[in-house]
């Protein structure tokens, strides 16, 4: 794989950075690790911030540091520290312990209906994956630890705050796709004007796409309102983060962007939102749909790449008139591993809490960055995405988890199972349990991620350079 330049300055080659964490357990009172480690002891460590006071803890490459850090942390981590899982963990660093600053009891919704799962796992590109990660969420016990509860249609008005009616009153009429297609006098006319509302290709016309899309959005909305009303400190919506549908058009398997409804149902009450974007491509629909105000920042960590869709996010993208620097896009190249997502993520986010100061998040979770994803980019493995999204839990604001990109689906599963326990906050055992879907899991059967070993194209360089361009234009907030 050859790694493509960028138009930030990079005088350097890409770097190895230490193999990322192939499974964590996460308990429901995390111990804080910071003495773990006698830093003054460590041989060549990992430092992706050498010349800034404000870095993350450094990374531990040596085992026998990394056994100490483990045992010390009483057994709490991992189920069996045995030197087999011990090679698996990586020491954890100070920010990981900041996921006990999470609220001990807090309260956890989460959107899930009989019909909601059916209607998803019947979309094009990912079919039954939204079956494979409920039940793993319910073979793990989760369900008895958050409160369960029901999706409603979004109303049109609701779906109008954001889409043209032109657009929707298209999809609405096509939603039959049978019936539409036998009563064209003009087929060709007609698939025409479905393009140009961008049905075709990669969100191509489905029975019920209008009914699936408008469930979609309603459980994100109804998720927003526990938020609001107070039944929720963390509220998850799987089935949502749709987030490249733009206001007149479907774009990249979205239909209705439930995920700038969500915002909209979140400024009734939170004068501020945040919105954080961890998809590998870049949310382009949400950005779009907010570039013009200050009340909602949005950020995005994404691969940037020339033919990568969808060829937008450029870190010279900062928002426009009173929006302007609102905006927040962290391109990134492929092969970015654990240690240099996360600092990046560490570095950036906790600048841009400090800036703006939100009253409100909603993160958008997808998995497709994760190593063993179809789309082959990134080498991340589902315990960095925890990381960044307990660094985010950590600040104790209401929080909406979304779901998004993830084509390899046992691991999209795995993964957000995973940050269903952290929001949780419940310890997993390493062994997936047995349920309907176990033989998705194999050969393993285990909640792991493998680590992924494509070429890391980000240099340290290039990611002081991105950062450093950030957080400047941040100061102008």
């Amino acid at each position: 794989m050859s790694c493509q330049g960028s138009n930030l300055n990079d005088n350097s080659e890409p770097k190895d950075a230490v193999p990322s964490v192939e499974s964590m357990n996460m308990n429901e009172d995390l111990p804080d690790c910071k003495e773990s480690i006698n830093e003054k002891n460590i041989d060549d460590p990992f430092d992706l911030f050498s010349d800034d006071d404000t870095q993350p803890k450094r990374y531990q490459p040596i085992k026998r540091k990394l056994t100490q850090a483990v045992l010390l942390a009483e057994d709490q981590i991992v189920d069996h520290p045995n030197s087999e899982t011990l090679e698996k963990v990586l020491p954890l660093t100070m920010e990981i312990a900041d996921c006990k600053r999470m609220k001990l009891a807090g309260r956890v919704t989460y959107v899930h209906s009989k019909e909601l799962l059916q209607r998803v796992n019947r979309l094009t590109r990912i079919e039954s994956r939204a079956d494979l990660v409920h039940s793993l969420v319910q073979a793990y016990g989760l369900l008895q630890y958050v409160d369960v509860i029901p999706p409603r249609v979004a109303t049109e008005a609701e779906i109008l705050g954001f889409h043209s009616s032109d657009y929707i009153e298209f999809l609405k009429d096509v939603s039959a796709v049978s019936d539409v297609e036998e009563n064209q006098e003009d087929p060709h006319d007609f698939y025409t004007e479905a393009e140009a509302y961008g049905l075709s290709y990669d969100c191509p016309l489905q029975d019920g796409i209008f009914e699936t899309a408008s469930l979609i959005s309603g459980a994100s909305i109804v998720a927003a309102d526990t938020l609001i009303s107070g039944q929720a400190d963390i509220a998850i919506n799987w089935y949502g983060g749709w987030h490249h549908a733009k206001r007149d058009s479907a774009s990249g398997f979205c239909y209705i962007n439930d995920i700038v409804l969500a915002i909209l149902k979140l400024r009734e009450k939170f004068d501020k939102v945040l919105y954080v974007d961890i998809d590998l491509h870049h949310g382009d629909g949400v950005e779009e749909a907010f570039s013009l105000t200050s009340k909602v920042m949005t950020v995005s960590f994404h691969k940037y790449a020339t033919g990568f869709f969808p060829g937008s996010g450029s870190v010279d993208n900062v928002g426009q008139r009173r929006g302007q620097f609102y905006t927040v896009n962290i391109p990134l190249q492929d092969g970015i591993k654990d240690a240099e997502f996360c600092s990046t993520f560490y570095r950036i986010m906790k600048v841009v809490k400090e800036k703006f100061s939100p009253e409100a998040v909603v993160l958008q979770c997808g998995a497709d960055g994760l190593s063993e994803d179809h789309m082959a980019s990134f080498n991340l493995t589902h315990v960095g995405l925890a990381k960044c999204v307990c660094f985010v839990l950590a600040w104790n604001l209401p929080t909406l988890l979304l779901g998004g990109g993830g084509y390899n689906f046992a691991s999209t599963a795995k993964c957000w199972t995973f940050l269903t326990a952290l929001a949780a906050r419940r310890k997993l055992p390493l062994e997936i349990p047995e349920h309907e879907n176990l033989l998705a899991y194999g050969p393993d059967y285990q909640m792991t991620t493998t680590v992924g070993n494509k070429r890391d194209c980000n240099s340290k360089q290039y990611l002081m350079n991105l950062v450093a361009k950030i957080l400047k234009n941040l100061e102008k907030i």
